[in-house]
């Protein structure tokens, strides 16, 4: 059996996924250039937020096994990703 926080990681994992692909089926459907980018874009936001939150969640199932250093290490991971990410 799944450890709970395990369950919630796979499920936003999930639900991510199914969010990609209904935007490229929208992408598709609708054959505009213009309308593809505005589906992308607000594609930006999903994916940063379900890389929080799924981290958030690993990191409080693994709170009482992991150092108080790695897990500042991998907030600061994530961070850099999300800075990397704002970065032209």
């Amino acid at each position: 059996m799944l450890e709970s926080a395990l369950l919630y990681m796979v499920l936003l994992r999930i639900f991510s996924g199914s969010v990609d692909i209904a935007a490229a089926g929208l992408m598709f459907k609708f054959n505009d250039l213009e309308k593809a980018l505005v589906i992308n874009t607000m594609l930006a936001l999903v994916g940063p937020t379900v890389m929080i939150i799924t981290t958030g969640i690993g990191i409080s199932g693994l709170g009482d096994k992991i150092s108080l250093g790695k897990i500042i290490f991998l907030l600061s991971g994530v961070a850099l990703i999300l800075i990397s990410m704002r970065m032209k």
